[in-house]
């Protein structure tokens, strides 16, 4: 990669989520730890799937991607609720940001957060890219 196109890119964050971990949280604590990690959009799209614990995973594994590519992980004013992952009208996820998210992503110089998940039946992934 050349130089121009390195310097295109803020913060790159990639994170795998174990399906059977995420599903034994839900099953222990469940609006506990919905309340805590999810928010209410996500929570609607992922309750609404056959498997809502595949697609909890890969919204988890996207917020930690998140919170990785912000340099921060969770601490300071990145949270949880704070980075969230809604899907567009074509079905692909996006990037949602709070206040303190996105003032970190300033503090970074970028301009906006790409974010992309992939879930098996045992695990999920996700990666996200900062853009200048």
């Amino acid at each position: 990669m050349n130089a121009e196109h390195m310097a295109a890119i803020a913060g790159v964050g990639i994170d795998t989520a174990d399906v059977a971990r995420i599903r034994k949280l839900l099953e222990n604590y469940g609006e506990a730890f919905l309340e805590k990690t999810f928010t209410k959009d996500e929570v609607a799209y992922c309750s609404s799937k056959a498997d809502p614990a595949v697609h909890y995973a890969g919204r988890f594994a996207a917020k930690e991607a998140m919170a990785k590519a912000l340099g921060t992980g969770f601490s300071g004013e990145v949270s949880m609720k704070g980075v969230s992952v809604y899907n567009n009208e074509n079905g692909a996820p996006e990037a949602v940001l709070d206040e303190g998210a996105a003032r970190r992503m300033k503090e970074l110089g970028g301009a906006k957060i790409l974010v992309s998940i992939t879930h098996l039946k045992d695990h999920a992934q996700a990666v996200a890219i900062i853009s200048r």
